[in-house]
């Protein structure tokens, strides 16, 4: 028997169809998980405090194969993951749809100043010109990141006539490689953030750069807080040297309540909420998860695997 160590929120949509050969055992608080662990050959041990789903991960010494709901795996033990020869697999594209999703309502509420709009409404105020006035169409925008996001990402924004300029890691088809798109940074309108959180990325976005970044383009993020320097952006939003940011993402999360992002009327904080607006990420994890065991069984290739050296 193979055992599976998983959360109960998940049960439901797996128990049913699990084959003859797995034993599951199902936890619902981070004691029971850690008492389980030991246990797991498969563990699915998503939680949101990411210290404790690490410290369980570490606990389960006899893993085979590690799977997650989660797209980013920062805070994941990676090399301990690594050097027992342990298979990840991760979320990567399940919520890819309602996040591209998110990044264009983004860039439409700051082109159309939608939030003056609502915020109007609230005052049952009757406004006679638009607070925004920029069109996406001929709009330019830097895409840094080009996974399973990123691919729905240009789609959109090619469908609304958004000239789209990619990072990715081996350039190629006129894409940018990682050691040259900060030259290009005052070409572009928006530059949208969806690259995985490693250590190559931390800061990536710097004071430097963002002075590099044009006085009325956006940063869109919705990759991890990390990749940029929370400060550094918070300046130069509060002296007005780039237009704005939307930010799904900060640094920390939940952001405290006191924190001057949320007052900067050019910063736009949307709680990382872009991945759970939409109601079918368990169902997809879940199938995924399915057609995965039986690839397991088999000896197959997992999909999508993890690259433990990457982080990605």
């Amino acid at each position: 028997m193979t055992n599976l160590v998983a959360a109960a929120l998940i049960r439901p949509l797996i128990e049913p169809h699990l084959p003859a050969w797995v034993a599951p055992h199902w936890f619902a608080t981070k004691a029971e998980a850690l008492t389980l662990a030991p246990l797991a050959d498969i563990g699915w041990f998503d939680m949101y405090d990411k210290a404790d789903m690490a410290e369980v991960i570490g606990a389960a010494t006899n893993l085979r194969w590690l799977n997650s709901i989660y797209a980013g795996v920062d805070g994941m033990p990676l090399d301990a993951l690594r050097a027992r020869g342990t298979l990840v697999t991760n979320g990567a594209g399940i919520n890819a749809i309602t996040i591209a999703e998110y990044v264009l309502m983004a860039m439409l509420t700051i082109a159309k100043g939608y939030r003056d709009v609502v915020r109007a409404q609230d005052r049952h105020e009757w406004l006679t010109d638009s607070p925004g006035k920029r069109e996406l169409y001929g709009s330019r925008a830097l895409l840094i990141g080009y996974g399973a996001i990123g691919r729905l990402i240009e789609q959109r924004l090619l469908a609304f006539g958004v000239e789209v300029t990619l990072v990715r890691r081996h350039g190629g088809a006129g894409a940018l490689t990682p050691d040259a798109w900060r030259a290009r940074l005052p070409d572009f309108d928006w530059v949208i953030l969806a690259c995985p959180a490693t250590p190559e990325t931390a800061g990536m976005i710097g004071a430097n750069e963002l002075a590099a970044i044009r006085g009325d383009a956006h940063i869109i993020n919705i990759a991890r807080g990390s990749v940029i320097d929370q400060t550094a952006l918070i300046d130069a939003l509060r002296d007005k040297r780039i237009g704005g940011a939307f930010l799904d993402v900060t640094t920390p999360e939940p952001l405290p309540a006191d924190d001057p992002l949320w007052s900067l009327d050019n910063a736009h904080i949307s709680m990382h909420l872009s991945g759970r607006a939409q109601d079918k990420m368990f169902a997809r994890s879940a199938a995924r998860f399915l057609d995965n065991l039986t690839r397991f069984h088999a000896g197959e290739t997992l999909e999508p695997l993890v690259d433990l050296s990457l982080g990605y």
